[in-house]
């Protein structure tokens, strides 16, 4: 089945709450690449998503805010840190637009654990920094368990005026959701909701990146971006999982 067009407005609401957070202060750096570049991993029953017959690998730093867990409010301290993943752009049978983490580094170590204990998400601790001046904003990372330790990225941009999403812009930031396996290998997909996007523009200032390499992705890392782009951020729900 094909998916649909992408919309701007998240399409549901759930029943049952399972997270809210905040994500703030993104930087969206991507770049386009074969879809057979990236089909060896996903997750069974998904395939790349792609937009003009390219698929797209995304390096995000931002600030992760108060995490609550069935609609309570935000946890003190270890709900807020500062986070970079690296991702992919999925899709399934069912036409479910979404993402697969390859890592998302985190900066403090009880959410780690919980996330890859839990929902078997590919969180790893690291020291972590964010840093603004003015227009320029800063992320730091470097990895220290369970590795590759020492594993690095800094990141810095310059934030411009406001726009209006493009195609291209709500194929990489409407996705509603995640594609992630199980404990018993079973596919599933997490839904989430949230605002459009507010979006800034952005140039990239620097790039010193070892985590896209850590997945094969090494030669992205050593050239310029696609796309480069910032956003203040949004409030998330997520719902429960659901089978692919």
């Amino acid at each position: 089945m094909e998916p649909e067009a992408i919309t701007p407005l998240a399409p549901r609401t759930f029943a049952t709450t399972v997270f809210t957070q905040r994500w703030e202060e993104l930087t969206f750096l991507h770049w386009a690449v074969d879809p057979d570049r990236v089909q060896p991993y996903l997750p069974a029953g998904t395939r790349p998503d792609t937009f003009g017959g390219k698929t797209y690998v995304g390096l995000i730093p931002f600030w992760m805010e108060g995490i609550g867990f069935r609609g309570s409010p935000g946890l003190p301290y270890v709900g807020s840190f500062h986070e970079t993943n690296v991702r992919l752009y999925s899709v399934d049978d069912q036409g479910r637009r979404g993402v697969v983490f390859l890592s998302l580094d985190a900066s403090r170590l009880a959410p780690v654990i919980a996330a890859r204990q839990g929902p078997q998400l590919p969180y790893l601790w690291s020291r972590m920094d964010r840093t603004r001046d003015g227009a320029r904003v800063s992320y730091t990372c470097r990895r220290r368990w369970p590795g590759p330790r020492g594993t690095r990225s800094r990141i810095s941009v310059s934030v411009g005026d406001a726009f209006e999403a493009g195609p291209l812009e709500l194929f990489l930031t409407a996705r509603w959701g995640l594609h992630l396996a199980d404990r018993r290998g079973r596919t599933r997909y997490w839904p989430n909701a949230h605002p459009t996007w507010p979006l800034q523009h952005a140039v990239l200032e620097e790039l010193d990146d070892e985590l896209l390499g850590v997945h094969g992705f090494g030669d992205l890392a050593a050239r310029p971006p696609d796309h480069v782009m910032f956003s203040p951020g949004v409030d998330v729900t997520f719902g429960p999982r659901l089978p692919v």
